[in-house]
C-alpha cells in the first residue's frame, strides 16, 4: 500500500529559515523528516514537545549568585571545549542583528 502525504505550508522569517536549514543539513535531517519527526513527538507527548515559557528574569552579573556564575562559566568554557561555540566576531554581529 502507497504511503500518502499531506502539504504544510508556513511562513518563517527568511534568516530563521536558512540558520534552521544549515543546521538540519549539517545533521543530515531533510526539512520534511524533522517536521514529520516533530509532529510524530507532539502526538507521543500529547503537547507541544518542548517547554514553552517566559523566564521569570533575565540573568544578569548583577542578579547572579557566585555560585550560578561559576555554573555559567563552567557551561561556557564545556561548550568552548566541544567546539560548540562560535567566534567573538560572529557572535557580535549575530547580537548587532537584533537590535
Amino acid at each position: 500500500m502507497a504511503t500518502r502525504s499531506a502539504n504544510v505550508n508556513v511562513r518563517v522569517e527568511p534568516d530563521v529559515k536558512k540558520q534552521a536549514e544549515d543546521i538540519l543539513d549539517k545533521l543530515g535531517i531533510s526539512v520534511s523528516a524533522f517536521i514529520n519527526m516533530t509532529y510524530r513527538q507532539v502526538i507521543m507527548k500529547r503537547g507541544i514537545p518542548f517547554a514553552v515559557e517566559l523566564p521569570t528574569e533575565i540573568k544578569t552579573l548583577d542578579t547572579m549568585t557566585g555560585e550560578e556564575f561559576d555554573e555559567m562559566m563552567q557551561s561556557g568554557l564545556a561548550q568552548a571545549k566541544s567546539g560548540e561555540s562560535v567566534p567573538y566576531e560572529e557572535a557580535f554581529d549575530q547580537l548587532m542583528k537584533g537590535l
